[in-house]
């Protein structure tokens, strides 16, 4: 599931049953494999939060 106001870069790969949560960022390229919390810019091969949104 993907939440609301997500931002997806370009050629990005969502495995099955992974959820991505509101007001996040995935960078272009990642691979997410696991889920990813709310309000963070996650990135990478496999896919991790670098650091929170603010604001």
């Amino acid at each position: 599931m993907i939440g609301d106001n997500v931002w997806l870069g370009g050629s990005v790969t969502i495995t099955p049953g992974v959820t991505i949560g509101d007001n996040s960022i995935v960078g272009a390229g990642s691979v997410v494999t696991r889920d990813i919390p709310s309000g963070v810019v996650a990135v990478g091969n496999p896919c991790q939060p670098i650091r929170a949104i603010k604001g």
